[in-house]
């Protein structure tokens, strides 16, 4: 029996790291007795572990199920294992796979490297060898999908990975969106949250992961206003080698990589029409099909949705699907302006003052009670980003900015200027006055605006198209 090639000596789990229990794998040998063997040595270390007598059975099983890892029997009935592999490369199957063989030619080698094969081992093999082939592979998957969020993650660089995990504050709007989310963060629901830009939404988009049973897993967040829409299908889903113009290689899409833990889409009301029919699919069915891929991938994700835009205009409009805005609204979760938030900027100012004097090894600069009054007295249209990002150019600067990012003093007394326009005209007013002071910060540069800001640049062409700017 081929069972008995393989020695049962093990070393501990703990050798093989955390992701070990996570894995989900496929084993594909015609024999009864390795398979058993696969069950006995895998099943209590790993989450999932499947086995399949023959290449069809693992084609319906891989049609059915997410794998991270494939065991193959490189001499199976009609077709050996390498060449079955590369049909699977080729219909979209991204897992790693490991290639069992007795025969260790420099052919072989070759054939399943070009196959896709990730490692191979030799029989007659010890289970420890076999672990640590599963070991390297799951350390592979990791830093892949550890290093494509984090090119996500510098894409957004203006917002700084500062207190990304805590929403700050001791007043009550703040204390009751804490407190919603950890009612929701345990659940599967999906959650939508709502607020001006630069009120915190990703923070709590990161506290409903942190609190959640996915806080082991992958947090992948997107910003789907920074994504070409004619990328848009590849980058969410994945594509196979030479699936459209440019694509040199096949690659996992945001999807993928975040299988197990939480996708957080923010400015989902920037996703183009085409997209949120797909979208909508996706979270019906949990299965997506790579660009250019005969074969759908189960996904297993949990949702959170933001947005500083106003969906039920923009489906009465019909930009927005009504049935995805319905599908994703389950939970919503509105973030208040920092407006809303008196007795919190203080505290918010001398926190980040604290943290970016570290961070830039800049001494920290005095607080003085009348520049306390004035922090107190604005209205900080950008919310916290506003007030993080006056605080690292006070660090810079070595003191405060005169005026507060606005082209005219504060006067005592009063949050705004004493004017005699409505509220939603003075806020209109204070808005394009920002806007504007920042777009002359970033000398002119419409995209460096938009970073600093944390708006698209479509809503700043649009914003100084209004203004004749």
């Amino acid at each position: 029996m081929k069972a008995d090639l393989a020695r049962r000596e093990a070393p501990p789990d703990s050798d093989f790291g955390p992701w070990l229990a996570q894995a989900s794998i496929l084993a594909v040998d015609d024999e009864l007795g390795m398979r058993n063997f696969f069950i006995r040595t895998l099943g209590p270390r790993c989450k999932q572990v499947d086995t399949a007598e023959d290449t069809e059975e693992a084609v319906r099983m891989l049609d059915e199920k997410h794998y991270d890892i494939l065991i193959l029997d490189n001499i199976l009935p009609g077709q050996n294992g390498v060449e079955w592999l590369a049909e699977q490369r080729s219909v979209g199957f991204f897992g790693e796979a490991i290639l069992i063989t007795a025969y260790a030619d420099l052919d072989t080698a070759i054939q399943a490297l070009r196959a896709g094969a990730a490692d191979f081992v030799l029989k007659p093999f010890r289970s420890n060898q076999l672990l640590n082939a599963i070991a390297r592979c799951l350390d592979k998957v990791r830093l892949q999908r550890e290093n494509f969020v984090l090119r996500y993650e510098l894409r957004a660089a203006s917002d700084h990975i500062l207190l990304r995990d805590k929403l700050l504050g001791a007043s009550s709007a703040i204390q009751e969106v804490r407190d919603t989310i950890a009612r929701v963060a345990p659940l599967p629901t999906s959650v939508l949250l709502t607020g001006e830009s630069g009120t915190g939404k990703e923070v709590a988009a990161r506290m409903i992961h942190t609190l959640s049973d996915r806080a082991d897993k992958p947090f992948v967040p997107v910003n789907c206003a920074a994504i070409p829409p004619d990328m848009m299908e590849a980058e969410f889903f994945g594509h196979l080698e030479g699936a459209f113009t440019g694509a040199r290689g096949s690659r996992e899409g945001l999807f993928a990589h975040a299988q197990g833990g939480t996708l957080f889409l923010d400015e989902i009301g920037e996703l183009p029409l085409p997209m949120q029919s797909k979208l909508l699919r996706v979270l019906e069915d949990r299965r997506i099909r790579p660009v250019g891929s005969e074969r759908e991938i189960t996904v297993d994700l949990r949702f959170v949705f933001a947005t500083n835009a106003d969906l039920e205009r923009a489906v009465d409009d019909g930009s927005f699907r009504a049935d995805l805005y319905y599908r994703i609204n389950v939970m919503q979760i509105y973030l208040p302006r920092l407006r809303d938030r008196d007795d919190d900027v203080l505290e918010l100012a001398a926190l980040f003052m604290k943290k970016f004097s570290q961070q830039l090894a800049m001494p920290v600069v005095p607080i003085s009670r009348s520049v306390q009054a004035a922090l107190a007295r604005y209205d900080w249209p950008g919310n916290v980003r506003e007030l993080r990002n006056l605080i690292e150019r006070t660090l810079i600067l070595g003191k405060f900015p005169e005026n507060f990012g606005i082209d005219r003093p504060i006067q005592e007394g009063s949050k705004l200027q004493p004017s005699r326009e409505g509220p939603d005209r003075r806020l209109a007013e204070l808005e394009r006055r920002h806007i504007l002071s920042v777009l002359k910060e970033a000398g002119g540069n419409r995209t460096e605006a938009a970073k600093r800001l944390g708006i698209s640049r479509k809503t700043i062409d649009r914003k100084c198209a209004l203004w004749n700017v």
